[in-house]
């Protein structure tokens, strides 16, 4: 894989990119015990819209992109020791402007929804 973007990344908390291809990308991420926000082993959204936010990071592929907006759906609750997918497609390009539709699975069950706004820019936007 020819992973040009977010080098630096926690693969443990974010996932571990498994396909890249053109405009589409899939991220695998086992959740752990850190993730969790209360006895009964519930993840926090964040560590499952962090990896979903990945995925269309890498569908982009560009070391310069950088997420401006989201819509996201959660849809069932993930719990500690699961194991999650999530398939990323850049469904619209215009200018700097990527459309990227995230979905989540959990086995067969979807757990998350998401399109991302994502923008490709001349330089890194700390620079």
């Amino acid at each position: 894989m020819n992973i040009q973007t977010h080098q630096s990344i926690a693969q443990g908390l974010c996932g571990e990119p498994i396909a890249l291809s053109a405009g589409e990308s899939r991220v695998r991420l086992t959740t752990s015990p850190v993730m969790a926000v209360d006895e009964t082993g519930l993840v926090h959204g964040g560590f499952v819209f962090g990896m979903a936010d990945y995925a269309a990071m890498l569908a982009v592929n560009h070391p310069n992109v950088v997420l401006g907006g989201a819509q996201a759906m959660f849809t069932k609750p993930v719990r500690v020791d699961e194991t999650l997918e999530a398939h990323a497609v850049v469904q619209e390009e215009a200018g700097r402007k990527r459309r990227v539709e995230v979905t989540v699975h959990r086995g067969e069950d979807v757990v998350f929804t998401g399109v991302f706004q994502c923008y490709v820019l001349d330089k890194h936007v700390l620079t």
